[in-house]
């Protein structure tokens, strides 16, 4: 199989079929996931300039075959993470948000919940933080008029994402322009 055959755009960029080739060549060397990873595929990558030098790769994986990839994240992150040091990875559904329908649209179908903004946004947010849940939300409101949205995410499946929350802040604002805090309370009983 051909690295352009993991990528669905018609023209993939140099670091698609790099991330591409580490996908077959991952799915070659360990048996155990090459069950998994035979049918995944994935639609774009974007390179996002993170505080300071860091830089973290998104990849865009259509959204039927987002639960073929959360089955095997963890390990494909660690191991996407090896072969791209100094760079955070990060699988995000692509998802596509609809206009409000207007007096004047000619929409006969009514917007289904799903594509609304706030429904992407928020699905946005569970994707960033995959193996962990999030617990809570706030919004604070600011002097100014502007907006934090403050998540708590569960401390047991911390190990896997505290390393990359500055990673994950960056990446939420830069994709809807919304500013976040992570956060991971302790459990005091």
């Amino acid at each position: 199989m051909s690295a352009a055959a993991k990528v669905l755009n018609t023209e993939p960029t140099e670091l698609e079929l790099q991330v591409a080739q580490s996908l077959i060549d991952l799915e070659a060397n360990s048996p155990d996931l090459k069950a998994d990873l035979r049918p995944l595929q994935f639609k774009s990558i974007k390179e996002i300039e993170v505080s300071g030098n860091k830089k973290a790769i998104v990849i865009f994986v259509p959204v039927p075959l987002l639960a073929g990839f959360h089955k095997v994240q963890i390990r494909l992150t660690r191991e996407l993470e090896k072969k791209f040091p100094d760079r955070h990875v990060v699988f995000l559904a692509e998802r596509r948000i609809l206009a409000k329908p207007g007096r004047t649209s000619r929409q006969q179908q009514k917007r289904p919940r799903s594509r609304t903004l706030t429904s992407v946004h928020d699905k946005i947010l569970d994707d960033l933080v995959f193996p962990t849940e999030i617990i809570g939300k706030r919004v604070r409101y600011l002097v100014g008029g502007n907006k934090i949205a403050k998540v708590l995410l569960d401390s047991k499946d911390s190990s896997n994402i505290d390393y990359k929350l500055d990673t994950c802040q960056a990446i939420y604002s830069k994709l809807t322009g919304k500013q976040v805090v992570f956060e991971i309370p302790s459990e005091t009983l």
